[in-house]
């Protein structure tokens, strides 16, 4: 993919990194080798240097993320386009959630190419990064997305994603918010089946409000169709479900939340769960506003 790399040390949380990646076994394909881990880790200093001016903290890398991303950019790169949906349809949210994500995730999406040919070494394409985080911190308001995503607070993890060859570069970033544990989550569930998904707090910050989404399968695009897709919503027109502070607070027991769910439709559902740093355990008005944003659950539902 790129020549190796002359006279690049190793981060000094190198090998931390590489048990985590190691350790992954989730799609397994896209994990990155040695040297793609250190380029990554480079990234995320400049992706923190980024934050830092706006008094955010740093992000650490996400390593399932990551792999998610590397998937996306080798397709777009293969098939020539930009876009933050795939040839199968699904938006950021979901690619994540079905490579087994919970947490919320916010996408930055960057591509180029040439008609010559790139340099691929390794310090070529650490160099096309930084020039693709420096476009993205670039914008100006109101058009300013991909910057609002990079320095926002809540972030706390970020995937990195890239595929070079000598005429494509694609490079991704997708941030997490990573604020809750997660247990017993169903990908799938069938028409009014009953489940239910399980929480867990650290007990500094409890569950807000939590709505739910549905929409639609997926359904695949051609090229031309993804070369005129712009920016994603990261919900949908259809609510199914609300859940208020007090109605969460019901769900309690220690830090953990068992949360009964039942889907009346097929379609795909995305469950947002907002939190805030007080336990709200009698109605009162509710302003999602500045909160915290702790899942991105994608249940599938089918008859």
């Amino acid at each position: 993919m790129f020549s190796q790399r002359s006279g690049i040390s190793s981060p000094p949380d190198f090998e931390k990194y590489k048990e985590l990646n190691d350790k992954e076994t989730k799609l397994a394909e896209f994990k990155d080798n040695n040297e793609t881990l250190r380029m990554k880790l480079l990234q995320i200093d400049v992706i923190n240097k980024s934050r830092k001016r706006y008094r955010a903290s740093p992000v650490k890398l996400d390593i399932l993320a990551s792999r998610v991303a590397n998937r996306m950019c080798m397709e777009a790169a293969k098939n020539n386009y930009i876009s933050h949906w795939n040839l199968a349809g699904e938006k950021p949210y979901q690619r994540y959630a079905f490579a087994g994500g919970y947490d919320h995730v916010s996408e930055n999406v960057y591509g180029e190419w040439t008609s010559g040919s790139y340099d691929i070494s390794f310090e070529g394409i650490a160099k096309m990064m930084t020039s693709g985080h420096k476009s993205f911190m670039s914008e100006r308001a109101p058009n300013d997305g991909h910057k609002k995503n990079i320095i926002d607070k809540t972030h706390n993890f970020v995937g990195i994603g890239f595929f070079a060859s000598e005429t494509q570069f694609r490079y991704n970033e997708e941030f997490i918010d990573r604020y809750l544990e997660f247990e017993n989550i169903p990908s799938v569930l069938k028409i009014n089946e009953t489940g239910s998904i399980t929480i867990k707090t650290d007990g500094s910050e409890f569950p807000y409000y939590l709505i739910i989404y549905r929409e639609k399968f997926p359904v695949q695009l051609n090229v031309a169709q993804l070369k005129k897709t712009g920016s994603y919503q990261d919900y949908t027109n259809e609510e199914y479900m609300k859940l208020l502070a007090w109605e969460l607070a019901a769900y309690r027991y220690g830090n953990s939340y068992t949360i009964p769910l039942k889907f009346n439709r097929e379609g795909l559902y995305y469950i947002h769960i907002y939190l805030d740093k007080m336990e709200i355990k009698n109605p009162s008005a509710l302003n999602t506003k500045g909160k915290t944003e702790g899942s991105g659950i994608v249940i599938r539902v089918e008859k």
